[in-house]
């Protein structure tokens, strides 16, 4: 009969591939107990959209069958890693992790992988919400089919929801859908914050900000309002856009804000007849940025027809068609940033530990000498 030591020693020979770490001082495995044999525990993963989640399953179970183990009765959990000091932050801290999507310039297709990539979270079982900081030119609505203003109750914005994703946008409150939004700096700033302090967003895993394009007003007062996990990028192959969207890395590195990483929209053409990628508007614009950047590239999102009608019917593509090789690319590019947004927490998590370890040997009285 095995012992718990003997568990516990097998599976911290499971390492995560993302955080490089073994999964028991990961704290990933709870409640373990062993009664007449019979093994049995929790394995909580970081993310429910981990794309490691079923190779660390197959490990844990191979690790144990090694100590000849044949009766194991294992739960398979998730829970999502805050990426943000919530200790910092008055304003949401029900929510684990904030991305902001930002681009440098518009027509690059942001909040279509905004809007894709929120649904896609959802899909894997994450509690997610979604806010269109763009405020002169709000489509989130739109793209998701929602009309309705949202209702306010005890003073607080509840936002829709659709698909598991809760969502908020200026977009609910124009009174003509014609109605042009004309504000001054300030006014952005501030329906910026009260989306951000006076909606009823809950406890999230993931509150994704479509930021409007450029590096303004709404990317600087989210950026010095609250914590962020960290940022996306978004751009086109072409040098144009990547030549501007540089601009959005630069201005959130000197805010000493994360970047997530970099996703090229429209990569290619995917020819309907044949297996040809046909490269419309250039190549390689968003493998350059991660390279000159040394940022992760998040991946490649094709350019197709049905991906911009979904958008315009409100039927994004990973609700309409989420088999096809356009909708897998939405849900490929949405786990490998949960992933990295695991990487960030676990980042930040060990320097909290080493600034509490510093401080607590800063405490400790020196011994006299002998």
């Amino acid at each position: 009969m095995v012992t718990v030591d003997q568990v516990l020693g097998a599976l911290k020979q499971v390492i995560d591939p993302e955080l490089h770490k073994d999964i028991v001082s990961m704290g990933m495995i709870k409640d373990l107990a062993i009664n007449d044999g019979k093994v049995a525990f929790t394995l909580e993963l970081t993310t429910p959209a981990c794309p490691f989640n079923s190779d660390i399953e197959r490990d844990v179970r191979a690790a144990i069958a090694a100590l000849g183990v044949k009766d194991l009765i294992m739960k398979v959990t998730a829970r999502v890693m805050e990426g943000r000091a919530l200790n910092l932050d008055e304003l949401l801290p029900g929510v684990k992790n904030i991305v902001a999507v930002a681009s440098g310039k518009g027509g690059v297709g942001k909040t279509t992988v905004s809007v894709n990539l929120a649904l896609s979270l959802a899909r894997t079982g994450a509690k997610v919400g979604l806010l269109d900081a763009d405020i002169y030119g709000p489509s989130v609505p739109l793209m998701l089919g929602l009309k309705a203003q949202p209702e306010v109750v005890d003073n607080k914005i509840q936002p829709p929801e659709m698909a598991g994703v809760k969502v908020i946008s200026m977009g609910f409150f124009y009174e003509q859908s014609q109605q042009a939004g004309i504000y001054r700096g300030p006014i952005v700033s501030g329906i910026v914050k009260q989306f951000l302090t006076d909606v009823n967003w809950g406890e999230l895993d993931y509150l994704i900000i479509d930021l409007p394009p450029g590096t303004g007003d709404a990317p600087l007062t989210i950026a010095q309002t609250i914590p962020i996990t960290g940022i996306l990028i978004v751009t086109t192959p072409q040098d144009v856009a990547m030549n501007v969207a540089v601009k959005a890395v630069g201005m959130f590195n000197k805010l000493n804000v994360p970047i997530i990483g970099v996703v090229e929209n429209m990569s290619y053409l995917q020819c309907p007849n044949c297996t040809e990628q046909i490269y419309l508007f250039g190549k390689g614009g968003g493998r350059k940025i991660s390279d000159d950047f040394k940022i992760p590239f998040i991946g490649e999102i094709p350019l197709h027809q049905h991906i911009s009608e979904g958008s315009d019917a409100g039927k994004p593509i990973v609700l309409s068609e989420p088999e096809s090789f356009q909708g897998q690319s939405f849900d490929k590019a949405a786990k490998t940033i949960a992933g990295r947004i695991s990487i960030i927490a676990a980042e930040m998590r060990a320097q909290e530990e080493a600034e509490a370890q510093s401080t607590d040997a800063a405490k400790t009285p020196e011994k006299p000498p002998a």
